[in-house]
């Protein structure tokens, strides 16, 4: 049997600091919680984790300065945010910090776990060979990230812009999953000037034009979240 996931909770709200450790212990995660900042950095420091859940505003030391101090120990680390805030400079400066996702409260605690199954797959699969994956073939089509051409079946194969390469990479490297707008924004254009700009739409429709030729592919869009690619 596989050893449990270490999951470390900073929540300064007691009552559902608890609630929220009981449930992910409940769900065979080893849950540790802090209840802020300076306690949760303390813990860290002591023990190992796979993974941290933080909230956002905490008194001491708030989730982002946490999240920052957790980052200059450990780079590879998933985070994921805990807030009562949406607005978008908020969400954009926890991914820049490196967040892996986020959620607002209130949540669905199902959607934790949806969450938390995708990450510790990714980071499984990240440990592979295929971690610097160059080759991908999704339905009629293949797809080469260094060159950055697209085939579809026999077909001359397409090249792509430097960006759309590194959307189609992203959303390749998520596919039948969330592709979060702030995500994809922080890791290709480090500009969070492009949620006004619809810049990232654009992108998303040529890529789709490029795949129309497959109707077993679908680009999605979540509302207020980001895209989902799947076949």
């Amino acid at each position: 049997m596989p050893a449990k996931k270490k999951i470390l909770l900073v929540e300064d709200d007691h009552n559902f600091g608890s609630i929220l450790r009981d449930y992910l212990t409940l769900h065979s995660y080893e849950t540790t919680l802090a209840k802020n900042g300076i306690e949760g950095l303390e813990k860290f420091r002591k023990y190992n984790y796979d993974l941290c859940i933080l909230d956002v505003m905490m008194p001491f030391k708030d989730g982002f300065s946490l999240a920052s101090d957790i980052r200059s120990i450990n780079q590879e680390i998933p985070i994921i945010f805990l807030t009562a805030k949406s607005l978008k400079q908020d969400v954009v400066k926890g991914f820049k910090i490196g967040a892996d996702d986020y959620l607002i409260k209130p949540f669905d605690s199902e959607i934790l776990l949806f969450k938390l199954k995708s990450i510790f797959k990714r980071k499984i699969s990240s440990k592979k060979p295929t971690d610097n994956k160059v080759d991908y073939v999704f339905s009629s089509f293949t797809y080469n990230s260094k060159f950055r051409e697209l085939q579809f079946k026999k077909d001359n194969p397409v090249t792509l812009s430097p960006k759309e390469g590194k959307l189609l990479t992203l959303l390749l490297d998520n596919i039948n999953d969330l592709t979060t707008r702030e995500e994809a924004l922080v890791k290709i254009w480090n500009d969070d000037n492009y949620f006004t700009s619809r810049s990232m739409d654009v992108y998303v429709t040529k890529i789709r034009k490029y795949l129309s030729k497959d109707p077993k592919i679908k680009i999605e869009n979540i509302h207020g979240k980001g895209f989902r690619f799947s076949v």
